[in-house]
């Protein structure tokens, strides 16, 4: 008797029924039950269309916990298929062919085509290229892509674990079930693969992994996801592969052909930036609304993001990344973070993101050991273990886990148009023993401290990008005396376009957070990094590691009363942006915000709209102006020809007096004049390489800017009193705290 469900489907009662499987099949059935179970095995070997015994086709399906499944054959009837246990159903079939197959879970039908039906999903070079480390065989190949497999629509999936018993696929394309969809083994490569179709865009999956000692291991979230799901969840997500059609031509073609202008960057992270009403985290839309015009309005060339690759612990600011593809869905979805990097092109303003390759947190559904043994990660803790963040490092000699990584960097670039990498924690790779004592690290095979796989790792990337890229900045956090960080590698160098100044930051800090009676004694904390200041491509940056875990905030670093506070910290401005190098601030830093920044709270905007914090906000912006339109600032920050000492070694007043000079010739030299006490000096002498009228284009004690307005009434002409080795010298009156700017005329 036919039942309801044969009969909804168009089985004619006394319809075809399925005859037994012969001998041979039958002696295959405890191997069918045991991958039916989620044992290891060959699943594309035992499961879907096959011969038997008697060369005729026969079709085995593996759909645990169903009721009951049919079978649509050539000519368009549903037959029934045998339920042979174990979720394991069976039945003839015409040939090798794809079949579609209806599904009954207890009152709610399903139709799929079967899974076991599709070949293998990567070609030969694909896994040779994965095999041999290739960044870009690595992003194509590996993860959720969207595909076609016959004419049917899914989504294909790829994963390397060369070392587990068995992987499957599980999400909410199978109710997470680990036995439905075990993957294809590709040994040459270690990589398992699978089609499945139907699944569409914003599936949520992850693979369940059994190790060699056949241990089920936690579900894991996919290395290679281009999206995850929100927090607390930790699933990935498939993402939509549409190509986004991009309205920043004007601005790439522009950035492939920029030359060596000094940048500015607002450095932001973006979950605390600004609050909704209700405190919430801004999306990327809402952020785009409010920070593209914000940061633009102030005249930064760039915006850098703390890490968006998605993290499981917001208080790691992104800095412990697991989802090294994958922008975090705390602002939205991939989409929405290119509509916003989209926007800023639009607007004017480059993007560049943190990110890190260092190393990564040892979450259970992350990379640590992954298939079972220390895939990413070195298996030795001397190695593998950061005792500074108890995370894991990347283990740099492996040629996948590299490609991994410079496919990660390619992917930003490329799939979201990003402008520059800021790489963090570079020293930490660059060294074996970095926060390690005696005992606690393996020297490398000379016996050195060097960790030379890291070192060829980070000259990889720079040729990767620098190949695929042009015009792209990739940025050092690099806090030792590495020489030449960017020298080209063919050179010996590391290939970065940048390098953080983390000695001009900590010596200039110092400096000024000493009360100005005691300055005279530290001069040469303000002076010394002039000597090394053309020996690598630097960036200043006053970054959000110096305002937080109680280092308190800028502002709050100067001493005295609030007026000399803000009167210092305009100061040290405007010294920085006279400084050879590019500037990055962190946010708040701008309008001098007095409380240390807190990650899980938004600006102090209350205190940004007041007077004198306005006032250095606008002080900034001007800044930024001066840095694009005076050629000294823009162009002389790569060569010793841009730079001249005039006033270097007055500590007795605490006054520093430098020539910025176009090296290329376009414009006249540019005066910086800085006065760290808060004494206004009168008739300050100070010599200059050209006679004529000097224009005062910058002054940090305007009113403008909240100050005493205290200055040199617009201009200064020149006297033939020879002075600091030129015969021409300005006297210049010199405010309190104070920098003050002169360009000459002509």
């Amino acid at each position: 008797m036919s039942t309801q469900w044969e009969l909804d489907a168009g089985i004619e009662p006394g319809g075809e029924s399925v005859s037994a499987a012969p001998l041979a099949e039958a002696a295959l059935l405890p191997a069918r039950a045991s991958i039916a179970v989620g044992a290891p095995g060959d699943a594309f070997a035992l499961l879907g269309p096959h011969r038997d015994a008697t060369g005729a086709w026969r079709l085995h399906v593996l759909f645990p916990a169903a009721l009951a499944v049919l079978r649509r054959d050539a000519a368009g009837h549903w037959r029934p298929m045998a339920a042979m246990g174990e979720g394991i159903f069976e039945a003839p079939i015409e040939g090798p062919v794809v079949s579609l197959l209806r599904v009954d879970w207890g009152g709610v039908q399903q139709e799929i085509e079967d899974v076991y039906a599709f070949g293998p999903v990567l070609d030969e070079d694909a896994l040779a290229g994965i095999a041999a480390g290739d960044p870009n065989s690595i992003r194509v190949a590996l993860g959720a892509h969207q595909a076609q497999q016959q004419g049917i629509d899914g989504v294909r999936f790829a994963v390397w674990a060369p070392n587990a018993r068995r992987v499957s696929v599980v999400g909410d394309f199978n109710g997470w079930d680990g036995r439905r969809h075990p993957m294809r083994l590709r040994h040459g490569a270690g990589v398992w693969e699978i089609f499945l179709p139907r699944v569409e865009a914003g599936a949520r999956y992850k693979f369940e992994i059994t190790a060699a000692d056949g241990t089920r291991l936690t579900h894991k979230a996919d290395p290679m996801a281009r999206q995850s799901e929100l927090l607390p969840g930790t699933a990935s997500v498939v993402a939509d592969g549409a190509q986004r059609a991009w309205q920043d031509d004007a601005w790439m073609q522009a950035r492939a052909s920029m030359d060596d202008r000094a940048i500015s960057i607002y450095e932001v992270h973006a979950g605390s930036w600004r609050r909704g009403e209700n405190g919430d985290v801004l999306d990327w839309d809402q952020l785009g609304d409010q920070l593209i015009p914000y940061v633009t309005g102030l005249g930064f060339t760039h915006i850098e993001l703390l890490p968006v690759s998605e993290h499981p612990f917001g208080g790691s600011w992104g800095y412990q990344p697991l989802g090294l593809y994958a922008p975090t869905a705390r602002h939205g979805g991939p989409d929405r973070f290119a509509r916003f990097v989209d926007r800023c092109h639009q607007a004017g303003l480059g993007v560049i993101v943190d990110w890190v390759g260092a190393h990564f947190p040892s979450d259970a559904h992350g990379m640590q050991r992954f298939d079972g043994t220390a895939l990413y990660e070195h298996d030795d803790p001397r190695q593998g273990l950061h005792p500074d963040w108890d995370t894991l490092i990347y283990n740099f000699g492996r040629s996948e886990v590299t490609g991994f990584l410079i496919g990660s960097a390619l992917e930003w670039i490329e799939r979201f148009h990003i402008d520059g990498l800021r790489v963090d924690a570079v020293a930490s790779m660059l060294y074996r023993d970095y926060s390690r004592e005696d005992g606690q690290w393996i020297p490398n095979a000379h016996g050195g401290r060097e960790n030379l796989e890291a070192i060829a790792f980070l000259r990889d990337l720079n040729d990767a990008i620098a190949r695929q890229a042009r015009g792209v900045l990739v940025i050092a956090e690099e806090s030792t005396a590495w020489p030449g960080v960017t020298a080209p590698s063919g050179e010996g160098g590391l290939g970065f376009t940048h390098k953080w100044n983390m000695g001009w930051m900590h010596d200039t800090l110092s400096y000024l957070g000493r009360d100005p009676i005691h300055r005279s004694h530290h001069h040469s904390q303000m002076t010394f990094s002039a000597m090394y200041a053309f020996s690598e491509q630097f960036v200043l940056p006053l970054s959000h590691d110096e305002v937080v875990h109680g280092k308190g905030s800028l502002l709050g670093k100067m001493p005295g009363d609030r007026w000399q506070q803000l009167a210092n910290l305009r100061a040290y401005l405007g010294f920085m942006w006279a400084h050879p190098g590019s500037k990055l601030l962190f946010m708040g830093g701008e309008f001098a915000q007095c409380t240390e920044w807190n990650h899980d709270a938004q600006l102090d905007w209350a205190q940004a709209s007041e007077p004198a914090h306005a006032g250095v906000a606008r002080m900034v912006g001007d800044l930024n102006r001066l840095l694009r339109e005076l050629p000294a600032l823009q162009h002389g920050n790569r060569t010793e020809q841009g730079f001249e000492w005039s006033v270097g070694d007055d500590h007795v007043n605490s006054v520093l007096a430098f020539i910025r000079h176009d090296p290329r010739g376009s414009a006249g030299p540019l005066l910086a004049v800085s006065n760290f006490t808060p004494m206004a000096r009168h008739g300050y002498r100070v010599g200059v390489p050209h006679a004529g009228r000097w224009q005062e284009v910058f002054n940090s004690d305007s009113r403008f800017y909240g100050g005493s307005d205290i200055g040199n009434h617009g201009q200064v002409d020149t006297l033939p009193i020879a002075m600091h080795g030129h015969a021409q010298s300005l006297a210049l009156t010199l405010p309190p705290l104070s920098t003050v700017f002169l360009q000459v005329e002509g």
